[in-house]
């Protein structure tokens, strides 16, 4: 018989499903949030430069939100 293979227990979050969480809602929850901001903002972006510095702009501060979010979400659900 094969010897097991290695688990993880991790003590409090596990921070590898808050980093794919987060990466996965960046971009699922993200790119909208960015395409909407441009809109209701009227931002002209004329070149791909530009709408490459506007999507980064918004898109960390989307990011930030909802890494904290899941972060929170994560904590929350080891506790109970």
């Amino acid at each position: 018989m094969p010897e097991p293979v290695e688990t993880h227990d991790p003590d409090g979050v596990d921070y590898g499903w808050v980093m794919q969480t987060t990466f996965v809602l960046t971009i699922v929850v993200g790119a909208p949030i960015v395409a909407l901001v441009a809109w209701l903002a009227g931002v002209s972006l004329p070149t791909w430069a530009a709408r490459a510095e506007f999507a980064i702009r918004v898109g960390a501060f989307v990011w930030f939100l909802v890494a904290t979010g899941v972060f929170l979400y994560a904590r929350r659900e080891q506790r109970e």
